[in-house]
C-alpha cells in the first residue's frame, strides 16, 4: 500500500434525487462534504470524478482537485476507471479507493480502514462492513449482507453479498458499506471482466469479483454512514451535520 489513491465518482442524474451532488448541506454542496471527508481520512490524494462543470467548480473552490468524465458510463466504476487514467496513466498510485458520492456523514477513520485488508497480499479488494443493530434491516432488500467468515476480530473474508436476510441461523449478520479499495491490477482485472450470473441476478456488482476468483476482505466498523438517495435522507443528513456542526 505504497501510495494509495482516492477516487470520488459522482454525477448529477440521479433519478430519485436530481442534481445530488449540489444538494445544500450545511451550506455547501453535498459532494464537498464527501470531498472532506476523504481528504481528512489523510490516506492519500483525493479526486472527484464527474460528468459535471458545476461539480468541478464546486471542488475546486474549497481548494479540491477534480476531473471530467464522460456522462455515458453505466457505473461508478467505468467512471472510476477513466479519471484513473486521465490522472495517472502512469501507474505511480498503486491503490485506488472508492468513495461514493453520497457518503456525507462518512467517518474518516473509516475510509482509512478500508484500505487494511490490503497488507494481506492473497486480498484482492478490500470493503467495510457493519453490524446489522435493527431487526427491520436484517429483511430489507435495500440493506445488502456480507456473508463472510472471520479472518480476525475486526476482519471478515467475504464469501458472498446478497439482498436477502444471509446466514441462516443464530448469529450477527453483516451490512455492507459500498467503498472499496482496489489493488490497481485487481481495479484492471475487474473493469475486464463481464458482467457475471449472480451480479445480474441481486443486481450486485461485487459478485462479478467474486464470481472470478478474486478475494474481497471487509474491515468491521461502528460507523454505519448515510447514504443519500432520496428527499427523507437528505434532511437526515442535513440534521447530522449540522447537529455536528453546533458541537
Amino acid at each position: 500500500m505504497s501510495d494509495p489513491l482516492v477516487l470520488i465518482p459522482a454525477r448529477m442524474a440521479a433519478t430519485r434525487l436530481p442534481d445530488k451532488p449540489m444538494a445544500d448541506i450545511a451550506g455547501e454542496p453535498m459532494i464537498v462534504h464527501v470531498w472532506r471527508r476523504a481528504v481528512e481520512a489523510g490516506i492519500g490524494p483525493v479526486v472527484v470524478a464527474t460528468d459535471a462543470v458545476e461539480i468541478v467548480d464546486a471542488i475546486e473552490r474549497v481548494g479540491g482537485l477534480a476531473t471530467l468524465t464522460r456522462a455515458d458510463h453505466p457505473s461508478g466504476s467505468d467512471r472510476l476507471a477513466e479519471a484513473l487514467e486521465i490522472i495517472d496513466p502512469q501507474g505511480n498510485h498503486d491503490v485506488i479507493v472508492n468513495v461514493q458520492g453520497d457518503l456525507p456523514t462518512i467517518d474518516p477513520a473509516a475510509i482509512a480502514a478500508a484500505i487494511l485488508p490490503l497488507a494481506d497480499r492473497a486480498v484482492d479488494i478490500a470493503t467495510l462492513c457493519a453490524l446489522i443493530t435493527r431487526d427491520e434491516e436484517r429483511h430489507d432488500p435495500n440493506v445488502v449482507k456480507l456473508v463472510g467468515h472471520h479472518v480476525t476480530p475486526n476482519r471478515l473474508r467475504a464469501l458472498y453479498f446478497t439482498r436477502a436476510q444471509a446466514p441462516w441461523g443464530e448469529g450477527p449478520l453483516f451490512h455492507h458499506i459500498g467503498l472499496y479499495a482496489y489493488r490497481r491490477r485487481a481495479l484492471t482485472r475487474f473493469m475486464a471482466l463481464p458482467p457475471g450470473e449472480l451480479e445480474t441476478r441481486e443486481k450486485l456488482e461485487q459478485l462479478r469479483a467474486l464470481e472470478a476468483g478474486m478475494r474481497i476482505d471487509a474491515t468491521i466498523v461502528d460507523d454505519l454512514p448515510l447514504g443519500v438517495d432520496t428527499p427523507a435522507d437528505l434532511e437526515r443528513a442535513r440534521a447530522v451535520l449540522n447537529a455536528r456542526r453546533l458541537n
